[in-house]
């Protein structure tokens, strides 16, 4: 059930984002386990002696409450929760990643609950010293199982038959795999699929059978289902985002290059 907006006490929540508001206070985009994405302004929290300053500390688990009916509310309080390492590194610009898929991707005042134990989840992973890439490519695909896009990852789009491993795949958008043509007749069968959501030849991916039943089972373990998968993830996404960039993209690039 949603929650009512007017007043919220002590719902577990992450900061998402923050910035400077008039002389002394911030706007926060939170994401809070029963009330969705809300966007709130911290009161005074610029000022040295304020106590929601020290307290707004994102991929933490915070306890906010709120009052307000607009779609900015009011902050009235905030404790840390703890319990969470800090993120560093590699690690905190994957934070900052999925972050910024909330942001852009997640409506606001719209619990999703299931997909707050995968963000938390998520950075109890990325706290740890394992490889970051198959944590992403997880809360990817629970992210867009939330909004409604789930990928179908084991049965072929055209017929229900089920994906198999040594076979090539062409992955449409909003539709799902489709076996590879043969080279000679390759061209014919892509344009047959039907037309995406702007129209004319929807996008597509290429990619192995055995890529898309790991991805089914959350198996990142072989090296090119890890390049397919990323390749794949990362399609879909720009899909839904439309004109919409990601920044922590191009970020983790430029990190990478130094």
């Amino acid at each position: 059930m949603a929650a009512d907006k007017a007043r919220q006490d002590a719902q577990t929540a992450f900061v998402l984002h923050t910035y400077p508001f008039r002389e002394t206070s911030l706007v926060i985009e939170i994401f809070a386990r029963d009330a969705g994405r809300v966007a709130l302004v911290a009161r005074g929290a610029r000022r040295p002696k304020s106590a929601l300053r020290g307290a707004l500390l994102a991929f933490q688990p915070l306890a906010l409450s709120w009052f307000g009916k607009n779609e900015l509310r009011t902050l009235h309080r905030a404790e840390w929760l703890g319990g969470l390492p800090m993120l560093h590194g590699e690690a905190l610009i994957c934070g900052f990643y999925l972050n910024e898929l909330l942001l852009k991707l997640l409506a606001r005042d719209d619990p999703h609950p299931l997909l707050f134990d995968s963000y938390h989840a998520a950075l109890q992973e990325l706290a740890g010293a394992g490889e970051v890439a198959p944590i992403l490519r997880r809360f990817e695909k629970r992210f867009l199982q939330e909004l409604g896009y789930a990928l179908t990852l084991t049965r072929d789009a055209r017929n229900g038959a089920t994906i198999e491993a040594d076979r090539q795949y062409a992955y449409v958008m909003e539709r799902g795999a489709l076996p590879v043509a043969p080279a000679g007749v390759r061209e014919k069968k892509v344009e047959s699929v039907g037309p995406g959501t702007g129209g004319g030849k929807p996008p597509l991916v290429e990619i192995s059978g055995k890529t898309l039943l790991d991805m089914a089972r959350d198996d990142y373990s072989d090296a090119t289902t890890l390049q397919q998968s990323k390749l794949l993830m990362r399609a879909i996404i720009d899909h839904y985002l439309g004109a919409q960039s990601l920044n922590t993209r191009q970020l983790m690039k430029d990190l990478r290059q130094l």
